[in-house]
């Protein structure tokens, strides 16, 4: 039996009223999503625990069958885990977006997306900077990719506090003042000290000084948050008996790979942004279904789109993933005998509000055996009347596997 999961990130929405209260699902052209849908079975499914935060790492946690309730930690610790960056007890592991800050508000929480390589130079600077101006400095920048880092800050004595303080999503307060969301505990104080001082280091480093003059968002501030401290999950081999690889250009996806013992295929040109190669993906997923039992595909363009507020990018990427993607994956899949493919988003993206909400989302899954329901179309509302019903996110793989 082939096992695939499908996640679009951030697909699901809320209806916009520029294509008549509809949503991008159900306007996008999506053939083979609307088939796995009509001659499968749908639902409802609900991948963040009312007490947690409706992040990617809470949601995608539990689309690999894991509850987030036991094993979650933070999403830093996750991108630690992809990144391969090495821990001790009273490491804290902060995500570290690269943002514009302009006249006390966040300007923008990717910094134009900048490029990995201008970003890298950052990073370099800033632990250069403090680490010249504190010989005693007790943490260090990990450069990833575009916008996305790592802060890792090494305090015993307050590290259970500092990983379980929220911090706020650079994305959830664009043009907003940041003030208010700085105001913190005093044991943050020195975390929050590096994260202004930051503006120091970088406002006149050459990088941003050529951003400007080329007419784009300089990166002049970092801003952490998603800190946690390593978490402890078992292997995907041992909870559900599974040989499982992550397709993904995320590494808070890749850390969840590397923390269940998945292997994580790396495929050229997956960028995590709109210019994502879809169709490399969707090869690299059909080819891995050889050698594996469970393919997860993960794709986030459709959140980056929720996130800009794009309603045109949001629809192509859903149409480029069924094309891309689903297309080929369902062709190859027969070869195989029997086969299960589930297609969900993690959780919605909704263009109108530009950030993650906490709703349930749409889940179709398409068996080989020929099971369905009276469902005709994968979208928001269709799913509603569908046989699964509503799904808890941690069973979905329980789900798959007993079906």
């Amino acid at each position: 039996m082939k096992y695939v999961i499908v996640i679009e990130d951030g697909a699901a929405d809320y209806p916009i009223k520029e294509i008549d209260g509809k949503t991008p699902l159900k306007v996008a052209n999506k053939p083979v999503l609307d088939r796995i849908a009509k001659e499968g079975k749908t639902g409802l499914i609900q991948n963040v625990p009312e007490s947690l935060p409706p992040g990617s790492d809470v949601a995608n946690m539990s689309i690999f069958g894991y509850d987030p309730l036991d094993y979650y930690t933070g999403r830093g610790p996750l991108e630690a885990a992809s990144m391969g960056v090495e821990t001790v007890e009273g490491d804290v592991i902060y995500r570290c977006n690269t943002i514009t800050e302009r006249d006390g508000k966040m300007a923008s929480s990717n910094a134009g997306h900048i490029s990995s390589e201008e970003a890298a130079e950052l990073m370099d600077a800033l632990n250069e900077y403090f680490t010249d101006k504190y010989p005693d400095f007790k943490g260090r920048f990990y450069p990833g990719v575009s916008y996305r880092h790592l802060f890792v800050y090494h305090d015993e004595e307050n590290a259970k506090d500092l990983a379980e303080i929220f911090m706020t999503p650079p994305h959830d307060i664009v043009d907003e003042d940041i003030a208010p969301y700085i105001e913190l505990p005093d044991f943050v104080d020195d975390v929050k000290s590096i994260m202004l001082e930051s503006k120091e280091a970088l406002e006149n480093h050459p990088v941003n000084q050529k951003r400007i003059a080329d007419g784009k968002e300089p990166c002049n501030m970092v801003w952490f948050w998603g800190q946690g401290t390593m978490p402890d999950m078992p292997e995907m081999k041992d909870t559900y008996g599974l040989k499982g690889s992550v397709i993904t250009g995320v590494d808070l996806i890749k850390g969840l790979g590397v923390c269940t013992g998945c292997t994580n295929i790396d495929v050229p040109g997956a960028t995590a942004f709109f210019d994502t190669d879809y169709k490399a993906k969707g090869e690299y997923a059909v080819n891995a279904l050889k050698d594996n039992d469970l393919v997860i595909v993960h794709v986030e363009a459709p959140d980056e789109a929720g996130h800009a507020g794009d309603l045109d990018e949001k629809v192509k990427a859903i149409e480029r993933i069924d094309e891309f993607i689903l297309a080929p994956l369902m062709e190859a899949l027969p070869e195989y005998g029997d086969f299960k493919i589930a297609v969900l988003p993690d959780h919605p993206t909704p263009i109108d509000v530009r950030t993650h909400t906490r709703d349930q989302i749409p889940i179709a899954v398409y068996s080989s055996n020929g099971e369905a329901d009276s469902v005709e179309v994968y979208d928001e509302d269709s799913v509603r009347q569908g046989a699964l019903g509503e799904i808890v996110g941690c069973n979905l793989m329980k789900l798959l596997l007993e079906e």
